[in-house]
């Protein structure tokens, strides 16, 4: 732009207020785009009606708007930490990790217990994360001692136990970790026949 152009910028119009009919349009496109809990989206719609005020004869009850829809099915929390778990732990994050991310998104504590990870898929979940950072046994060339304690501490960082972290990082090669994370599934395997 030349120095004698003026910028002419709108100003933005304040959004109006929400009443019963904005409240329910935004609660439903909310769990029409996102996976979401209860607790979320309760948190959702305070937020907005923070941001937008309320033009409705009573307080709204979203308590009751969020209850309706866990009644309908567009909301359940079982099927959000089912998926929340295993998206974090196909990602390489360990239990707690996945326990912390659940409290966040309001789920109960009996909920996120049943979608705890199992040792077997903890020792994958931990493999994973060290192969996809190159950690200990998957480094391009052997790590110094140093570089090894910081890639421990990242692994209990990400949810991983000590004890699991160490037995991956301190594995002679990528053979002996892969070996170690796939003990269980074959004594799994063996229990199941």
């Amino acid at each position: 732009m030349g120095p004698n152009r003026q910028v002419c910028k709108r100003e933005k119009r304040p959004k109006k207020p929400l009443d019963p009919a904005r409240l329910e349009e935004l609660a439903l496109a909310y769990v029409a785009r996102f996976a979401t809990s209860a607790a979320k989206l309760e948190r959702y719609l305070q937020r907005k009606l923070r941001e937008r005020g309320w033009d409705g004869e009573e307080e709204p009850d979203l308590s009751a708007l969020v209850n309706r829809y866990v009644e309908k099915g567009y909301v359940d929390d079982a099927v959000y930490a089912r998926a929340t778990a295993g998206d974090l732990l196909r990602r390489g994050y360990g239990g707690r990790r996945v326990k912390q991310a659940l409290g966040q998104a309001g789920i109960g504590e009996q909920v996120a217990e049943s979608v705890a990870p199992d040792e077997a898929t903890a020792r994958h979940a931990v493999l994973r994360m060290a192969q996809k950072r190159r950690f200990g046994p998957f480094a391009v060339e052997k790590p110094e001692r140093d570089v090894l304690e910081k890639q421990l501490a990242a692994l209990i960082r990400a949810g991983h136990s000590f004890e699991m972290a160490r037995k991956v990082l301190f594995a002679s090669d990528i053979g002996e970790a892969e070996d170690w994370a796939a003990e269980l599934d074959e004594e799994l395997r063996r229990d199941d026949v």
